[in-house]
């Protein structure tokens, strides 16, 4: 049974009690951005002296050119003082799902940002892999081409986190489901089911995964991903107390 926001008594959500959160939108290959909102989110850190951890909601790879140097930046470490969590985005999943050996996939892939990734691990496919014998080959080299702690990195990324009252995902939630049964297909994948629900998802959602030129703040989600590869805007959601406020590129 679905239960729905009231417009009249609005639930106040906090974040994670004696804690500043951070929550960083899709960066997809744009290591440039990722290094300003690092700056800028080590220097509003520096004000507080709470715990403080950044979220990132996942889709690190494709459309921008720099994806291996993302990874290569998220595996450096954090600012001192910061945790982390990384959330797996659908770009992931379709990217780890092709080197899994879906060669289906792996054609979707490559059409919505898969050949810039391959360009940055030094892979240039252009149309090549047209057929299923091209694109195993562009498997082969593409797995052996990846560094060990790139792959382990993509292995470990959650799908969920959680905190206070607020539910980190990358794309959304079904409505309905209760949070700790939803699927991984729809946590990475899910978009208008979501989006245009007014129910109550059992938290405040903070997500990625759908552009919007600002942040999108509703009762029950907050989406934030502003097209960084495209707008050149990557946005990171700050969460204390009942407080909420953005940082951007």
């Amino acid at each position: 049974m679905f239960k729905f926001l009231s417009k009249s008594a609005p639930k106040e959500p906090s974040s994670v009690g004696q804690n500043r959160v951070y929550a960083v939108g899709d960066i997809h290959g744009r290591v440039d951005l990722l290094d300003q909102i690092l700056i800028e989110i080590k220097a509003d850190g520096a004000g507080t002296q709470l715990p403080k951890q950044i979220v990132f909601v996942g889709d690190y790879v494709d459309r921008g050119m720099e994806s291996r140097a993302v990874i290569d930046r998220l595996l450096t470490g954090l600012p001192a003082g910061f945790t982390g969590v990384f959330l797996k985005g659908n770009h992931e999943d379709a990217m780890l799902r092709f080197l899994g050996g879906d060669l289906e996939v792996g054609f979707d892939w490559l059409g919505f940002g898969g050949r810039e990734t391959l360009f940055s691990y030094g892979i240039q496919v252009g149309f090549a892999g047209g057929d299923m014998k091209g694109i195993e080959d562009v498997r082969k080299k593409f797995s052996s081409t990846l560094p060990p702690a790139h792959m382990d990195f993509f292995m470990k990324l959650q799908l969920m986190h959680r905190a206070g009252d607020y539910c980190f995902v990358h794309a959304g939630v079904r409505p309905g489901v209760p949070l700790g049964k939803q699927s991984a297909n729809d946590l990475m994948w899910i978009r208008n089911e979501f989006l245009f629900s007014m129910a109550e998802f059992g938290g405040v959602i903070v997500h990625g995964h759908t552009i919007s030129p600002e942040p999108e703040v509703k009762e029950n989600r907050i989406g934030i991903d502003t097209g960084a590869y495209a707008t050149s805007r990557l946005t990171c959601l700050v969460l204390e107390g009942a407080e909420r406020r953005f940082l951007t590129t």
